[in-house]
């Protein structure tokens, strides 16, 4: 008898993707909701630095929840190092932070939980929590500033089970604990995490219940390939073609002069590679990043060119190839310090990334946002509260480039980073310190046919001895303008002691007083558009 003829799956009722898109979106928001509620620390609760994805068992992105960009775009990485090291078993979760091993910077701590909805061996699902701790040991409070290697930035963590058959694994917990400045609120956001864990499982096991795990698994996969279909749509609306670009980081904070970063996107045929080859070599500094920031970096511009109802899935990675030379500040070798890579190199190429792309799409591309997080710790002991200690990290926002359509939005956030801001309010109440002036930076967007968005300027007060760390860039370099708008105002930073005000570099640290006062002027958005006389 003749071999019959295999069948080919059948195309996915367009409703039913739709109502799973939503389903897998959903449970990751509530995750992060769940995270938000009941964090410790102002970091997470009030400025959002966190993240929470979904994903099937083979490690893909289900979905993602509207949070951190370089966390979303990265974190697979995590799962994927989890899977390798570790034999699940249901209960388990796994933590890690380890740069060369799937994490991002130290600071990073992400939690990954398998989610088994049958009886088998190894799990359908994973649900996976990242969120950026305040403190993780090293050399200086917050973990941020300036260092020549990576042992100097704090604790580096392996993927390790902190629970095992739903039992906390008390001896890895107390090894953390040992090992910060603040171990009550890194014991009290790390519970948080496990609780958005737990409530991602929950829902996957309800949703496997009620539409069965055969149909569960049937749209996770539908989903995956619509993103690839959608994103092959995009690049063949792109002119096809090789495009350059570079940028530069202003340096390392430890001498090194400007280092570039250069890119040659490919495109053709649905599929687009991105090529980092020429970029500088790793340096001295932390502003290396590792290869999970690149294709971070690479994921976060694609995924900007679709529609916002195209699911954030794996999917959306099968037509990019990512080009990352080894031993560069796109993908540096241990013992690389890495602490900027992740929040100052990844904007840095998202910037030349979309500089190449504006000559592909020259109507789609806006023109360079601030380019850096503005990146602001300090930390001591508190004179209110016993002498205990404490430390506090923020980002701070800046003006946004403009584009074909409109003016560059001013004081935002943007790409890789998606934080708010800490209320004036709780900052004062929980840290030694005083908010003096929180506002617009008057014309310091790019000038144009539509004009870059304004940054900030915030002014903080100390009100006892701390140890300050800077880790901001574009103070030497400026966000560039499109199409012949202007380049948007550099950053600057400035500390007042008494009558003097002494200028800072961008990337450093020090000590401060009582009565010192620290002024961050952040970078304006560049124009779109040659302007009309």
């Amino acid at each position: 008898m003749p071999a019959k003829k295999s069948q080919k799956p059948s195309a996915p009722d367009a409703m039913r993707l739709e109502i799973f898109k939503n389903i897998f979106h959903s449970i990751s928001e509530e995750m992060g909701a769940a995270l938000r509620r009941s964090a410790f620390s102002p970091n997470i609760k009030e400025r959002r630095d966190y993240s929470c994805a979904v994903y099937d068992g083979a490690g893909q992105v289900l979905a993602m929840g509207d949070h951190m960009p370089v966390h979303l775009g990265s974190m697979p990485a995590s799962v994927a190092a989890a899977r390798a090291a570790l034999k699940f078993e249901p209960g388990d979760i796994a933590l890690l932070n380890d740069p060369f091993a799937g994490g991002t910077h130290l600071p990073d701590l992400t939690l990954v939980m398998p989610v088994f909805v049958a009886a088998k061996r190894s799990p359908q699902f994973f649900v996976a929590s990242r969120a950026h701790h305040a403190d993780i040991g090293g050399a200086l409070a917050g973990c941020m500033g300036p260092a020549r290697e990576i042992f100097q930035e704090g604790l580096r963590i392996p993927p390790v089970k902190i629970f095992r058959n739903g039992e906390i694994n008390r001896e890895v917990l107390s090894l953390l604990l040992a090992n910060v400045r603040t171990p009550f609120e890194r014991e009290g956001d790390l519970a948080a995490q496990v609780a958005s864990c737990r409530l991602g499982e929950r829902r996957l096991r309800e949703v496997a219940k009620k539409y069965g795990r055969r149909e569960v698994t049937l749209y996770a996969n539908h989903l995956l390939d619509y993103s690839e279909k959608m994103l092959r749509a995009v690049l063949r609306s792109l002119r096809p073609g090789i495009y350059r670009a570079e940028d530069f980081l202003d340096g390392d904070g430890l001498g090194s002069q400007r280092l570039r970063v250069r890119v040659t996107v490919r495109i053709k045929s649905g599929a687009v590679v991105v090529d980092f080859t020429g970029s500088a070599a790793q340096c001295a500094g932390n502003v290396n990043a590792v290869e999970a920031i690149a294709i971070s970096s690479v994921y976060y511009v694609f995924r900007c060119l679709l529609g916002e109802d195209v699911p954030a899935t794996s999917g959306l990675l099968r037509p990019t190839t990512t080009i990352a030379p080894s031993g560069t500040i796109i993908n540096a070798s241990p013992p690389a310090a890495v602490a900027g890579g992740n929040v100052e190199t990844s904007q840095r190429i998202v910037d030349t990334l979309l500089r190449a792309l504006a000559m592909a799409a020259p109507e789609r591309i806006p023109a360079a946002s601030q380019g850096t997080m503005n990146n602001f710790t300090f930390g001591g002991k508190h004179p209110s509260r016993n002498g205990l200690p404490f430390t506090y990290y923020e980002t701070i926002a800046g003006g946004c480039g403009a584009s074909s359509a409109n003016d560059g939005p001013s004081a935002s956030h943007s790409h890789m980073t998606n934080s708010w801001n800490t209320p004036t309010e709780v900052f004062e109440e929980t840290y030694p310190a005083r908010v003096r002036r929180y506002a617009i930076r008057g014309n310091s967007g790019g000038v144009g046919i539509h004009r870059g968005g304004d940054g900030i300027v915030r002014e903080i007060e100390f009100l006892s001895p701390v140890e300050v760390g800077l880790l901001t860039d574009r103070r030497e370099t400026s966000p560039y303008g499109l199409q012949g708008g202007g380049p948007g105002k550099r950053g600057k930073n400035t500390l007042t002691r008494g009558a003097r005000k002494i200028a800072l570099p961008g990337k450093t640290s020090f000590q401060a007083g009582p009565g010192d006062v620290l002024r961050i002027e952040t970078p304006g958005g560049g124009g779109w558009g040659k302007p009309k006389k």
